[in-house]
């Protein structure tokens, strides 16, 4: 218990970690300042509340079993991801790490937990993943749906090219050939970069 009053004692007043620890009834016995804060406006007053009251219900089932893993090697500690109610009817998502409290004879006394909101980066990373295959689709859009009227035009223009015109529609076709070869270079460009990304 003395490494717990030394954790407890640097991250009291953290703005990013959260500190709780429970008894063998899984009540909360402590929580720091930035778990309260975070929660307590959604379910009052925490400290002997069962842990239960800031979780999305399926996740009780991750706790059971991480705290069991805890008790059967309580010098390690051991993982686990949480859905904690957000008070706007969602969820954060938040990341700890459990270890089991022993009581001066080496009995199981509780849960210590430390964590932290993982919710922006999970948000990040899945609107990441979104944009990326998002601009795949485009990639593929503009490489195979755009690129097909595009090579038809070009086409038609390398026929009249061909075919006697006075000099003004040879004009109007050698202009018509140029913007094309540009518009194809634009959209390989924009493929391949979108392949490399």
């Amino acid at each position: 218990m003395t490494s717990f009053e030394e954790t407890k004692q640097l991250l009291e007043n953290s703005t990013f970690y959260y500190i709780i620890t429970t008894n063998m009834e899984g009540r909360y016995t402590y929580v720091n300042n930035c778990y309260n804060n975070a929660f307590q406006g959604i379910h009052g007053c925490i400290i002997g509340q069962s842990y239960e009251v800031t979780m999305h219900p399926d996740d009780t089932k991750v706790c059971a079993e991480v705290a069991a893993k805890c008790f059967a090697q309580p010098d390690s500690t051991f993982p686990a991801t949480i859905r904690k109610h957000d008070g706007k009817g969602g969820y954060l998502i938040t990341q700890w790490e459990y270890k089991a409290l022993l009581d001066e004879e080496g009995n199981p006394a509780g849960m210590f937990c430390l964590g932290y909101d993982i919710t922006d980066y999970t948000a990040s990373h899945e609107q990441l993943k979104d944009a990326k295959s998002l601009l795949k689709e485009i990639a593929f859009y503009q490489s195979h749906i755009v690129r097909r009227p595009l090579a038809n035009i070009m086409g038609l223009a390398k026929v009249l090219e061909h075919m006697e015109l006075d000099q003004n529609l040879q004009n109007i076709c050698n202009m018509l050939i140029d913007n094309c070869q540009q518009l194809d270079a634009v959209i390989k460009d924009a493929a391949s970069k979108q392949n490399n990304s």
